[in-house]
């Protein structure tokens, strides 16, 4: 996983409705790294993609 990927989790997470497993899948990522990173536990100074 990537800081870009990490900036595209947050800005899915904060423009859209979908559930977690749902931007995992579009992202082609594991669900857990998802919730890792909106958790904060990995690249919590990456801010969301533009």
């Amino acid at each position: 996983m990537t800081a870009a990927i990490a900036a595209q989790i947050k800005k899915l997470a904060a423009t859209t409705d979908l559930f977690q497993h749902q931007i995992a899948a579009r992202l082609e990522i594991n669900q857990g790294r998802v919730s890792e990173v909106l958790s904060g536990k990995r690249y919590a100074n990456v801010p969301a993609a533009k």
